[in-house]
């Protein structure tokens, strides 16, 4: 079984996941093989928060294009974590 930190990949800080914040909704790549309840034990003992629900995607690869060569970039797993009222991830304030 994998570690917490091992699950959360790493915070996506983008525009819209910014507009989701006042909501108190963190996004985050997670390990694609986690599921629901490894996420909210994970970010509960990382962040010392409470987690309320958890919902996640699957985001699939993009074609992109060197030169000839053609590929798709990996498929990966995203994690809208909405905490209780009150918390907040320090992390994303900076």
């Amino acid at each position: 079984m994998p570690t917490p930190h091992q699950i959360i990949v790493r915070p996506l800080i983008t525009e819209k996941n910014t507009i989701l914040m006042e909501s108190n909704q963190y996004s985050f790549e997670v390990l694609r093989e986690a599921s629901k309840p490894e996420i909210k034990r994970a970010i509960e003992t990382i962040f010392s928060v409470t987690v309320t629900r958890v919902n996640t995607l699957n985001v699939r690869g993009k074609m992109r294009r060197r030169g000839r060569e053609s590929g798709y970039t990996k498929d990966w797993k995203k994690a809208i974590v909405t905490l209780a009222a009150g918390d907040r991830i320090e992390i994303f304030e900076s």
